[in-house]
């Protein structure tokens, strides 16, 4: 077990040793100076010619929103048709049928939107050709979608007075050429070198040592995995994920895939220093992510390591802790580590199945999704933390007796309207999703689109609600992750999911970027001894506090009624 804790302890070292650079690294990218990767100029000016588009054209906030959004609908239409399609497109050789267009509708905006959830199984449901030109697509414009957001609001941050938050074209592209592709090109020569498969080749017959005859999917999978972790997407080539030998083949990939998935969120933090030159206020956020962090995943070790209390008491030993739903060639620690950070991080990969986890460690990864600003995704994270960071400061500014000021800026009603609103809309969608399935499943009426209710759940009382609870959180938080006890692929669960996604996506980047262009085109106000220090501890503190207060007030009662019930019930 000690190694197991030292390879968990040498996994994080190593995520920040790197992200460190990359943060410096990307921050020069975006401010124009020189980086070894200059040679790819060429290139980019090509892509803006080739797309008609000027990377000089300043944009204001709402201009930047509506190129987003824009893009973001044509990816949804070219998604949507190639699902519903694929079975009768090229590169499908193990002939796998093509999408009902329920699934087609949830699948599209699950890679669109960075959440990718998957309603269906990974080789069995996708074809070659969806898998590389549609799922891998957009896992890369998708985090580089994120990325591109958060420059937005660092180029607000930046500028004393501004309505230039930058152009979302150039932003987008140099995420792609300067981040997202280098790294993931490495990322996958690693995993090809461990074993990922990376042919062509369609299913093979092996021989198990049983003697039993079995076809294994293959497929091009490595780069795919690559972008998964890399941009926070985390749906798998293979429906089992990164518990699949082939996506995951030992403990090094274990490792490699772990520090993938934290690197571009913790770098943008640093990032942020390095950019807007407040290198104590990123240091300050990276301490106060860090520590929410650790208070979710301490709670979850423990948990799995000391195994299951209900069969501790009837005097059956677990040595290895809690193992069912875990690969043996990781163990109880680094499986615990991975969910924590999977749903800190909003990748959803897994390498062990979450409905198996004790109800503590349950409890801590809806917590995780909840808050879903502790690092966060690639972009959407500090998004996300930024909105606490609004909210803090108004409060801090009425505790004072104060106008609320955030470096240089006046915060007034129409930006804590705006904070409030995301805050607000994310919990209305979690729990009356949540709602709307237990009223279903109870009353269960004969509408005729939908499967039983009865057959949703594979586990009833208060884990069977947990599994509902934690499809919709995972959808608003875009996670992707599932307790698989839920029989999600129906068009009540496709349809109300990608609904959530769709809404859970979109207005934690709308509303932050759109307080950023309104903060930013306001008169800036000269720093004075009456200024609040938003870079001092007491107020990372305090923006910690809020976190704590509004998550508590608005997730306890499901959360009672459903990990927190299951584990006192243990």
């Amino acid at each position: 077990m000690n190694t197991e804790l030292f390879g968990v302890i040498l996994t994080f070292v190593l995520s920040v040793l790197l992200a460190f650079p990359l943060g410096r690294y990307i921050a020069r990218v975006f401010k124009g100076e020189r980086t070894p990767l200059d040679f790819l100029n060429p290139v980019e000016r090509a892509i803006y010619r080739f797309c008609g588009i000027d990377p000089t054209k300043k944009m204001n906030w709402k201009e930047f929103l509506k190129a987003m959004l824009t893009i973001n609908a044509l990816w949804f239409v070219y998604a949507f048709f190639l699902f519903l399609f694929q079975g009768r497109l090229p590169l499908n050789p193990d002939g796998n049928p093509s999408m009902s267009p329920d699934l087609s509708f949830n699948t599209a905006i699950s890679f669109v939107v960075n959440c990718n959830l998957q309603d269906y199984s990974g080789e069995s449901g996708g074809t070659y050709l969806t898998q590389l030109f549609v799922i891998t697509f957009l896992q890369f414009v998708s985090a580089a979608t994120g990325i591109a957001c958060l420059m937005a609001l660092f180029n607000g941050l930046k500028e004393k007075t501004t309505q230039n938050l930058g152009n979302f074209w150039a932003l987008f592209t140099k995420t792609l050429t300067r981040v997202l592709l280098p790294i993931g090109l490495i990322i996958a020569i690693l995993l090809a070198f461990h074993g990922t498969p990376t042919s062509f080749d369609g299913k093979d017959t092996i021989t198990t040592l049983q003697g039993d005859t079995v076809q294994v999917s293959r497929g091009p999978a490595a780069g795919m995995i690559a972008i998964k972790h890399l941009g926070t997407n985390g749906g798998g080539w293979f429906g089992a994920n990164s518990t699949h030998p082939l996506e995951n083949p030992d403990y090094f990939t274990n490792i490699l895939e772990m520090v993938a998935q934290t690197l571009i969120p913790v770098a943008m933090l640093f990032a942020l220093g390095f950019y807007i030159n407040k290198k104590k206020f990123a240091y300050v956020t990276f301490a106060i992510m860090t520590i929410g962090m650790l208070i979710l995943l301490i709670p979850t070790m423990v948990s799995e390591i000391h195994g299951n209390p209900a069969l501790a008491r009837m005097g059956i030993a677990q040595p290895t802790g809690a193992m069912e739903g875990k690969e043996v060639r990781f163990g109880p620690a680094a499986s615990a580590y991975w969910s924590i950070l999977t749903t800190v991080i909003s990748t959803g990969s897994v390498n062990a199945m979450h409905d198996s986890f004790m109800p503590l460690s349950g409890l801590m990864q809806l917590l995780a999704m909840m808050v879903n600003a502790f690092y966060g995704g690639c972009g959407v994270g500090i998004l996300n933390y930024y909105i606490y960071i609004i909210i803090a400061v108004f409060i801090a500014g009425l505790m004072v007796g104060r106008t609320p000021e955030f470096m240089g800026h006046k915060v007034e009603a129409r930006e804590v309207k705006i904070a409030a609103l995301v805050t607000l809309l994310s919990a209305f969608l979690i729990k009356g999703g949540t709602a709307l399935a237990c009223y279903y499943f109870v009353h269960h009426p004969d509408i005729g689109w939908a499967v039983k209710p009865s057959g949703w759940l594979n586990n009833p009382g208060y884990h069977g609600f947990s599994e509902m609870l934690y499809q919709y959180t995972s959808t608003n938080a875009n996670n992707g992750s599932g307790f698989e006890g839920l029989a999600d692929n129906n068009v009540f669960w496709n349809v109300t999911g990608g609904l959530i996604m769709l809404l859970g996506r979109f207005l934690p980047i709308i509303g932050p970027v759109a307080i950023a262009g309104l903060l930013a085109q306001k008169k800036y106000i000269p720093e004075s001894s009456g200024t609040l220090k938003v870079d001092s501890l007491t107020f990372g503190a305090m923006t910690f506090v809020v976190i704590i207060i509004l998550t508590a007030l608005s997730y306890f009662p499901p959360l009672a009624l459903g990990p927190i019930a299951e584990y006192f019930s243990l």
